[in-house]
């Protein structure tokens, strides 16, 4: 009885230790030139006169109402991208309607549109030769070179991050499990927060995490609309440039080290968003099993 050849797998790439090992350090050593080089040279040069020159250069009157306005403008665009992206994650994936494909566009634009053309856009709409500049001076509104600029052009810029986050999920997920809570009379808020935000939290919070980072560092479009005014609309990036062009290499490093903490801080809670996501994942319960567990709480909470 002749025994049955068994067939081969086609070799894969890296299978061989040679290989193997020459693309873990060539992604290494990449890694280290394009990443980690940068943020060592951001703290050298930041303590390269010492730590009271350091300190000094953080707490300028300049330096300090950067900080403030970068952290008012995070605090004004990421809850409102917040809202918008679970709203539109919601509707594309909740409801069939006309115009879900243009949503998902329109979603995408942010991405595919540069931030200096977006902050350029602005100008031609709210400026004084725009489409509602008259009527804002008429009223003596004050939307381009001023706070509201600064957080619309960063609330463009950051739009998507949230949706993209949610919008795969919450297809995978399907409609189940808010269909079988509002058969047993749940409400549409109780329904979302008993059923749909816990399902979604730990993207959500990955997609807030994103978006924050992405205010925080914003460049082009806010150079554009905020006029570039020491102590007035500079925001932490726009005032880095500006120490830098006034030969102040000290203080530009100084002033770049917070944001490269907050870039650390940034990838340590995406790190532990992505495992406090995979462990719900890996602990959940069977899906067949979830709806009826999902009814039943729907209808001890209504």
């Amino acid at each position: 009885m002749s025994s049955i050849p068994t067939r081969r797998k086609p070799p894969r790439v890296g299978d061989q230790p040679i290989v193997r090992r020459t693309l873990i350090s060539l992604v290494l050593i990449i890694g280290a030139f394009l990443i980690l080089a940068p943020l060592v040279i951001i703290g050298v040069e930041a303590l390269a006169k010492g730590w009271q020159v350091y300190s000094a250069t953080i707490s300028h009157p300049d330096t300090l109402h950067a900080i403030m306005l970068t952290v008012l403008t995070a605090l004004i665009a990421v809850p409102i991208n917040t809202t918008f992206g679970v709203a539109a994650a919601w509707s594309i994936t909740k409801f069939d309607f006309w115009g879900k494909r243009f949503l998902l566009v329109l979603i995408e634009v942010p991405f595919s549109v540069s931030p200096i053309v977006a902050g350029v856009a602005y100008l031609f709409v709210y400026g004084l030769q725009g489409i509602f500049g008259p009527t804002l001076e008429a009223y003596d509104i004050k939307i381009l070179f001023a706070i509201p600029g600064i957080v619309l052009a960063s609330m463009f810029v950051t739009a998507p991050f949230v949706a993209r986050e949610l919008i795969p999920l919450m297809q995978a997920q399907g409609r189940d499990l808010e269909e079988a809570a509002t058969s047993l009379g749940a409400s549409g808020w109780r329904t979302f927060f008993s059923v749909t935000l816990p399902n979604i939290k730990w993207a959500m919070l990955y997609g807030v995490v994103l978006c924050n980072a992405r205010v925080m560092g914003e460049f082009g479009a806010v150079s554009v609309v905020s006029g570039n005014i020491r102590g007035q609309t500079n925001t932490l990036p726009l005032h880095i440039e500006l120490l830098y062009h006034d030969y102040q290499a000290t203080g530009a490093f100084a002033a770049a080290s917070i944001l490269a903490v907050i870039a650390i801080f940034t990838i340590i809670a995406k790190v532990a968003l992505e495992r406090q996501g995979a462990g719900r994942r890996s602990s959940s319960a069977k899906p067949a099993a979830r709806p009826a567990l999902v009814a039943q709480s729907a209808e001890k909470n209504s």
